[in-house]
């Protein structure tokens, strides 16, 4: 498009000659949606790229100066908004990333706390099986944690019986639990200390 043509071009943008933006949309919309879309590489994207440039051509209209180089502008208009999808799509993903970490947390923090709950529970049933003194002498020790000394005088009998019924006890727990698999093997062993 010769340059003499360019300023009459843009004298009738910038006096609201709304044939002219037909006459510079019949001139270069072909090359910016190819332009667009060698980029982009998706046909509605470089559709909404050519109508978005054609938009703000119209909208940019009064701040043109009569010896603005048209093609240049429309150009750095549509590389500009490819740039602009890319920031935005690069933006989504990280977005969606974000989301899909936290969807995965809320799985993970759901079935972790499902797994203690089930591990915790599978234990309580174990421990109403062990002997009623066994017993005693467990809960006393892990509930309200006193030493084997101190289980011995409350239930006055030798520190001695103390030790053989926490080591049988927790003996018998650790391979119940290690029984029902790895996960409730390691709970045992966190929480049979």
């Amino acid at each position: 498009m010769p340059e003499n043509n360019d300023s009459k071009l843009i004298k009738g943008l910038i006096d609201d000659d709304k044939t002219v933006i037909d006459l510079i949309y019949n001139t270069y919309h072909k090359r910016i949606y190819a332009f667009a879309y060698s980029y982009l590489k998706v046909k509605d994207d470089a559709l909404d790229v050519m109508h978005e440039v054609f938009m703000k051509l119209w909208e940019n209209r009064h701040h043109l100066e009569s010896d603005t180089n048209l093609e240049a502008f429309v150009f750095t208009i549509t590389r500009n908004t490819v740039l602009s999808i890319f920031r935005k799509k690069a933006t989504e993903k990280k977005y969606l990333a974000y989301l899909s970490s936290i969807v995965v947390q809320l799985d993970n923090n759901t079935q972790n706390s499902l797994d203690y709950t089930f591990l915790k529970e599978s234990l309580g049933k174990l421990v109403e099986n062990l002997p009623p003194k066994r017993k005693q002498v467990f809960l006393i020790s892990r509930n309200e944690g006193l030493s084997n000394k101190e289980i011995a005088q409350r239930l006055e009998i030798s520190e001695k019986t103390v030790e053989d019924h926490m080591t049988k006890a927790l003996a018998f727990l650790r391979g119940k639990m290690k029984e029902l698999g790895l996960v409730a093997y390691l709970f045992a062993a966190l929480f049979l200390e």
